[in-house]
């Protein structure tokens, strides 16, 4: 059963309660999971991969392009202009990123590439502290992408290329031709420019990973039954879930307690904590929608979808409403209710994807994918 949170914002109560609605209508007859056939496993996964991962490879590759373009025109022609175009584009790629990082398998779990690309959370300040160190030392093997890419994972992504375009001492970068804090920057974005395109190949590859996803059974190195193919879409779902709630929010705030750590929140610096959480939400219901899994389920069991798009709803409302500078969303009392209702509303949204969709489809009897139980 979904808890209802009391929510800051009229519109998400709204949709809460018709969520509610919707769940405590069908509790009373709780339907079968439907039988799972070969054929409906290999359109979902067909789905996944044509409708949501290769677009988002394809679309974080372009981005991570452009965002080359940017940095090699700044570092060339330094300007206010320049550092804006370069910056806007930052915020392109990464918000693109957010889109598709809910893909936590595969290719992107190699060679280190997910932590390569952003590397967070790090409570303990370390890639801040080794991309100090790189600025301090000029140290040159970090200004091309092939020496950078074997350098520790946190000074080689989207965290540390933040830094240099907001962080302390960014208006460098409109002062001198070619200076070293920007040609390190056009290196990282170079090296994740490099990895998008590693991940575009691995997914487009007709005899790689997507073959195997396409065709369990026997023959695929990735799902030996149809049942595991769905697991491994559910468990997606679920996981990125989670890490919206304990990544983009209990990394800095967590209801209750006393202290809070604004500057521990993802992109801080460059206003861009929320709007990642909003294009997480946004890579989460594209794949909800986009991978057909509401063809999985049996009519009397389509509003647990319903009611999955009814959070994401909310959720993108609140994230939208908050204050985007943190120390003011953690400290007032409207804001701070905010953030309360997206750790409610995040913990009823892994309810649903966990326990109600996924005993819809047939894989959560004595299994949980919660907190990786």
């Amino acid at each position: 059963m979904m808890r209802i949170s009391v929510l800051s914002v009229g519109l998400a109560f709204g949709l809460a309660l018709f969520a509610a609605a919707e769940v405590g209508a069908q509790d009373a007859n709780p339907s079968p999971p439907p039988v799972l056939t070969h054929e409906r496993t290999r359109a979902l996964m067909e789905q996944v991969i044509a409708n949501v991962v290769q677009p988002g490879y394809r679309d974080f590759s372009e981005k991570t392009g452009f965002l080359s373009d940017r940095m090699m025109q700044l570092c060339t022609t330094p300007s206010a202009n320049n550092l804006a175009q370069a910056q806007a584009a930052f915020s392109e790629a990464a918000k693109s990123w957010a889109r598709i990082e809910i893909v936590r398998v595969g290719p992107v779990l190699e060679k280190n590439r997910f932590e390569r690309i952003l590397f967070y959370p790090d409570k303990k300040g370390l890639g801040l502290r080794q991309v100090q160190a790189l600025l301090s030392s000029s140290d040159e093997t970090a200004t091309a992408p092939d020496s950078l890419s074997s350098k520790s994972v946190a000074v080689q992504g989207l965290g540390a290329l933040e830094f240099l375009l907001h962080g302390t001492g960014s208006d460098q970068l409109t002062a001198q031709t070619k200076s070293y804090r920007c040609s390190y920057g056009l290196a990282i974005a170079g090296n994740i420019q490099h990895i998008a395109m590693e991940l575009v190949q691995a997914w487009d590859d007709p005899d790689g990973i997507a073959k195997d996803w396409k065709s369990p059974g026997p023959q695929s190195s990735a799902f030996r039954q149809d049942q595991e193919a769905v697991t491994e879409v559910l468990g997606i779902l679920v996981h990125a879930a989670e890490a919206l709630r304990d990544q983009r929010i209990e990394s800095f705030y967590k209801s209750g307690s006393a202290q809070s750590f604004p500057r521990q929140a993802l992109f801080w610096r460059s206003g861009l904590t929320f709007p990642m959480l909003r294009e997480n939400l946004e890579g989460l219901r594209q794949l909800v929608h986009g991978s057909g899994i509401k063809e999985l389920l049996k009519p009397s069991q389509i509003w647990i979808v319903n009611s999955i798009d009814v959070y994401f709803k909310s959720l993108t409302t609140l994230a939208q409403d908050i204050d985007p500078d943190l120390e003011a969303a953690v400290s007032t009392p409207q804001q701070k209710a905010k953030l309360d209702a997206i750790l409610s509303d995040s913990r009823d949204l892994i309810t649903l994807l966990n326990d109600d969709l996924g005993q819809a489809l047939g894989l959560t009897t004595g299994f949980s994918f919660s907190d990786g139980d």
